[in-house]
């Protein structure tokens, strides 16, 4: 089936494909000279969060995203890319060392949420997502968000504060999982696939809200049947991005992020009523 024939339902299932490239691999086919970073310096290491320093086509940027793993133990150890307090404290070390070394910075968002469970809340979970939004909302260094596999909730948005919002054909975004959306709308997760059509997370979807600027193209199948390929797409979309924003004036660019996500919901209300 082609890509352009998929279901929402579909496109969800390739978004959480197991083989589907993660941040380690994304940066590894994208940047040069990476140098992640870890720790938040208040409490510990999150596997879930990962960044640090590289290279994008000689130009020095800071990189970071959210990482699934890949096989059983990897999943385990960054808790299916479900970030802790301390990982989103670690984003936020890291983005303001971008700020202060003029670095642009790129995300990569892939996560179902942040992680749910009582240690993760008494530590501060919804401040450090709280704060993370404020860090990236108040950045003068160019910020562009790729949308890359299952961008979910809170969790998915504390990454997500860019001056450009990509996003790649398969992946997904939206408020909560489509399971949680059934279960809270008709006390029926398996009505999943049904909710997938109502929430309009796709990214044809959502560029059409003006949620996201453009959508990047996935090989036939899904990305993870010819990475490189995908690679390739998305290498363009950013160096035309990241040539464009480096232009603006630092003031400019934090005022024009505040600005698009100002506008969105006025946006998708005159796309409703209209």
């Amino acid at each position: 089936m082609a890509n352009r024939d998929l279901t929402p339902a579909q496109r969800l299932a390739l978004a959480r494909h197991p083989d589907r490239p993660g941040t380690a691999q994304l940066i590894q086919g994208l940047f040069t000279d990476f140098f992640p970073q870890r720790g938040d310096r208040l409490c510990g290491e999150d596997g879930s969060i990962l960044g640090g320093i590289a290279r994008f086509h000689g130009r020095p940027v800071t990189v970071l995203g959210h990482q699934k793993g890949h096989g059983l133990e990897e999943h385990l150890a960054c808790r299916f890319g479900m970030p802790n307090p301390e990982g989103y404290r670690k984003a936020q070390r890291i983005l303001a060392q971008a700020e202060k070394f003029r670095r642009p910075v790129i995300t990569f968002i892939d996560t179902p949420g942040a992680y749910p469970g009582l240690e993760a809340e008494a530590r501060g979970q919804g401040e450090a997502i709280a704060r993370t939004l404020a860090v990236m909302s108040a950045l003068t260094v160019p910020v562009i968000c790729v949308v890359t596999g299952e961008g979910g909730s809170g969790g998915a948005l504390a990454l997500g504060v860019g001056n450009r919002v990509l996003m790649l054909e398969n992946a997904v975004y939206s408020v909560l999982s489509p399971e949680g959306f059934a279960s809270i709308l008709w006390k029926d997760a398996s009505r999943s696939a049904e909710a997938c059509e109502v929430m309009k997370l796709t990214a044809a979807d959502l560029l059409e809200l003006e949620v996201i600027d453009q959508v990047i193209p996935e090989p036939e199948g899904g990305a993870h049947l010819a990475p490189q390929t995908l690679y390739h797409e998305l290498d363009r979309a950013l160096a035309r991005e990241l040539d464009g924003l480096e232009k603006l004036r630092p003031q400019a660019l934090a005022a024009g992020r505040y600005q698009k996500f100002r506008k969105m919901g006025a946006n998708a209300l005159r796309k409703e009523r209209a």
